[in-house]
């Protein structure tokens, strides 16, 4: 017996981890302005690179003595930057709840061959980041993007710290409160929260970072992409909008259109309720139904961003094909768009909340939901 299809669709099927949604008011014409074909070292070129810093800064609250530098190669690139500029200077507490945290404990033990300590949590857990040892470096991702667990604050960290905290903080920008005082590398890119285009990363140094970039030289070679000082000197042009390599200004168009829109409906503080409706919508949606749940087991961990699920109907008996079958039926429909679960994590869905998504979309894809789970399960 055919399972009877909900009567409302999303408006905008695309829930995807990244890149993401672009915002509701987002016209390609927004991009009229972008200064193509022309060199991004021109006074045009160089005032929209230091305007999409300068609006960063001001959006997401970073001090005025932090630095903000546009980076190539998206997070990744950002993040790679800083461990191989920063690290060794003393031994580092490597963390990882989830696929890129354990990226990054690869790179430092088996590339860069530091003495570190790893902290590793299942997926849908996390670490104890009170346990640590912050007179050492530490490395964490602020939310698991693949995992769907986040940290719920930076109380743990102390103030007083000898070591550096390098925070991945991808999928939690624009969507989640960063203490800036705790964090001395953030790092994300702007495919996440603001649903920008890939390839760019923003890297924020705070001055203790600054100061150890000028007073420590790495044992590694370090290739031109990655270099951040001259000199014994931080080159202050990255953090100016003098990029390393040649970004795309259509790319850069398009962010500070996203910020536009991100000041607009009130900054920071809009984008979080924004992110917190659209996920409320999905944990109300799994307090009502027995054969779905979040994959955080602490409901104070849950990310508000990247809302991770599992299946716990006891019918299911292959997890993983299941799960892809749900989300196959889901995207043919053209219902929710990229919605399957990160390859390296458990089973299940991941849907995008952030701030660029509708809930009244998200609302109208759970339905949907229903209907795919039922009716798969009945094929």
């Amino acid at each position: 017996m055919a399972i009877s299809k909900p009567a409302t669709r999303p408006a905008n099927p695309r829930f995807s981890s990244g890149p993401c949604a672009k915002p509701p008011t987002w016209k390609l014409s927004d991009l009229a302005d972008a200064p193509l074909g022309r060199s991004h070292r021109a006074a045009e070129g160089k005032a929209k690179l230091a305007q999409a810093i300068d609006m960063t800064r001001d959006i997401l609250g970073v001090p005025d003595d932090y630095r903000i530098g546009i980076v190539p190669a998206s997070d990744t690139g950002a993040f790679e930057m800083a461990m191989w500029s920063l690290l060794g200077e003393r031994p580092v507490q490597m963390v990882a709840w989830e696929s890129f945290g354990a990226g990054w404990v690869t790179d430092v033990v088996k590339q860069l061959k530091i003495e570190a300590t790893t902290h590793i949590a299942d997926y849908g857990h996390i670490v104890d980041m009170a346990a640590l040892d912050y007179d050492q470096d530490v490395c964490f991702t602020w939310n698991g993007t693949t995992s769907g667990v986040r940290m719920t604050d930076g109380d743990m960290i102390p103030t007083n710290r000898a070591g550096l905290t390098l925070c991945d903080a991808t999928s939690a920008a624009f969507a989640q409160d960063l203490p800036w005082d705790k964090l001395d590398v953030t790092t994300f890119s702007w495919q996440k929260v603001m649903g920008g285009e890939a390839a760019h990363g923003m890297l924020i140094l705070s001055p203790r970072a600054v100061e150890r970039l000028e007073n420590y030289t790495p044992a590694w070679p370090l290739p031109k992409i990655f270099r951040l000082t001259k000199g014994g000197k931080l080159i202050e042009g990255i953090f100016r909008g003098e990029t390393i390599n040649t970004p795309s200004m259509l790319a850069v168009e398009d962010y500070l259109t996203a910020l536009k829109w991100a000041q607009a409906i009130g900054g920071l503080d809009a984008l979080k309720m924004r992110a917190n409706a659209n996920a409320r919508a999905i944990w109300n949606f799994c307090a009502a139904h027995d054969w779905v749940d979040n994959l955080a087991v602490d409901k104070a961990t849950r990310s508000n961003t990247s809302v991770c699920l599992k299946f716990t109907d006891d019918r299911i008996t292959d997890g993983a094909t299941f799960a892809k079958a749900v989300a196959k039926r889901l995207a043919d429909k053209d219902i929710a768009l990229d919605i399957g679960a990160y390859r390296d994590a458990p089973a299940g869905l991941r849907i995008w909340c952030g701030a660029t998504v509708e809930t009244s979309d998200i609302e109208a894809m759970l339905p949907w939901l229903t209907w795919a789970f039922e009716t798969e399960l009945s094929s």
